[in-house]
C-alpha cells in the first residue's frame, strides 16, 4: 500500500483561518472594503508561507484592479508542487459588514492547469446537489422534474425537498417554478458558495441549489462540490441581447452545458473554508479575550475525507511570528 501523500487542505485552512480572524474584527461595522482588505492581507501572508508554486486563477480580480491576491499572482515559497489556486477571502463581504450570518473564507487548490478561468463579465446559471443525488440532475430539464428526481433518489416527498436560491430579482420566475412544484425554498441574501455547501451536509436539510451567480464563485463552488463528491451542472448566462452578442464574439457557446470536469479537470482537489459570521454550516469567529476561536472544514476529493477543525488561536503569540496584527481589539 502506498503511504498517504500530502493533504494540502490542512495547510490551506491556515489561510482561511487568518482571513476570517482579520475580517471578523469588522463584523457589523458597515465597511465591507475594510473587511475585505484585512482578509486579503491576512490570507496572502499565510499562503506565502506554504511550500508550493501556486498561481491564483480565481482571485480578487485582475492586477490593475487589486493589489493583492489578483488573478495571475504567484503565491507560496516557489517550491513544488505547482498548483492552481481559487480563493475568496470573504464570500459574503456585505454579510460581514452588516453582521449577517453566512460569511465564510474559502480556498481551493488543484493540479496546475486544471481550474478553468471563467469570463468574469458573465454570470453562470447552475444546479447543484450533494453526493446522494449526484447522478440525477439535468440543467436542461424543467425545475419541477429535477426536484422530483432528487426527491425520489433521496427517498423523501417533494414537499420535503428544500432548494437554496440567491435572493435576486432575476430569480422571480425560478422561485415561482419551485413553489409550483411544491418544494420548500431557502432564500439567501449573499454567499453563493456557502449556500452550495449546504447541499452536501445531510444535517442541513438542504437538497438543491439552483440559480444564477457570479462566474468566479461558480468555479470555486465546483472545486468544493467535487471535493465533497456532489454534482454541479451549469451554463454561462447572458443578462441581455447585448451581452449575448458579446459572448458570441468571444466564441462562447451559451448553450453548452458545463459539468464539474469542465470547471475542474483534476480529481485531486483540496478545499478549505472558515466561518466569519455564524452560519448553518460553520460558526463564526469568536474573540474571547486572550483567545480567538475559529470553526473550519477541510476536504480532499481523492480520499473523500471531511474534517471539521476548531482552532484556538493565541494572538499574542501570532504577533511574534506574523506580519498580521491579530492583537487588534485586545
Amino acid at each position: 500500500m502506498a503511504a498517504p501523500d500530502r493533504n494540502m487542505a490542512l495547510e490551506m485552512v491556515r489561510g482561511t483561518e487568518a482571513a476570517a480572524m482579520a475580517a471578523g474584527r469588522w463584523m457589523g461595522k458597515g465597511d465591507k472594503n475594510a473587511a475585505d482588505a484585512a482578509a486579503v492581507l491576512a490570507m496572502r501572508n499565510m499562503l506565502n508561507s506554504v511550500a508550493m508554486d501556486g498561481e491564483i486563477v480565481i482571485g480578487e480580480g485582475e492586477k490593475d484592479k487589486t493589489e493583492f491576491l489578483f488573478t495571475g499572482e504567484k503565491v507560496g515559497t516557489g517550491d513544488p508542487p505547482s498548483v492552481d489556486i481559487a480563493l475568496d477571502p470573504i464570500d459574503g463581504t456585505r454579510l460581514t459588514s452588516l453582521g449577517l450570518p453566512g460569511a465564510i473564507s474559502v480556498v481551493a487548490v488543484s493540479d496546475k492547469g486544471s481550474i478553468i478561468r471563467p469570463p468574469y463579465m458573465f454570470y453562470i446559471n447552475k444546479i447543484i446537489v450533494g453526493p446522494e443525488a449526484s447522478d440525477v440532475i439535468d440543467i436542461e430539464a424543467p425545475v419541477e422534474e429535477n426536484i422530483q428526481r432528487v426527491a425520489k433518489r433521496k427517498g423523501k416527498a417533494v414537499d420535503d425537498v428544500t432548494v437554496v436560491v440567491l435572493d435576486r430579482p432575476r430569480h422571480e420566475d425560478l422561485i415561482s417554478e419551485i413553489r409550483k412544484a411544491g418544494a420548500r425554498i431557502k432564500l439567501i441574501p449573499d454567499g453563493d458558495i456557502a449556500g452550495a455547501l449546504l447541499t452536501c451536509k445531510n444535517q442541513m436539510g438542504t437538497d438543491l441549489l439552483i440559480g444564477i451567480g457570479g462566474s468566479s464563485e461558480a468555479v470555486i463552488t465546483a472545486c468544493a462540490i467535487k471535493a465533497f463528491g456532489g454534482n454541479m451542472q451549469c451554463q454561462i448566462w447572458a443578462k441581455d441581447a447585448h451581452e449575448a452578442a458579446r459572448a458570441r464574439e468571444m466564441g462562447i457557446d451559451l448553450d453548452k452545458i458545463l459539468g464539474l470536469d469542465d470547471l475542474v479537470k483534476s480529481d485531486n482537489v483540496f478545499f478549505a473554508a472558515t466561518g466569519i459570521t455564524d452560519g448553518e454550516f460553520l460558526e463564526g469567529v469568536r474573540y474571547e479575550g486572550s483567545f480567538i476561536r475559529t470553526s473550519s472544514m477541510v476536504v480532499r476529493s481523492r480520499s473523500g475525507t471531511i474534517r471539521y477543525v476548531e482552532g484556538i488561536h493565541r494572538p499574542q503569540k501570532l504577533a511574534l511570528i506574523s506580519d498580521v496584527d491579530y492583537l487588534k481589539g485586545i
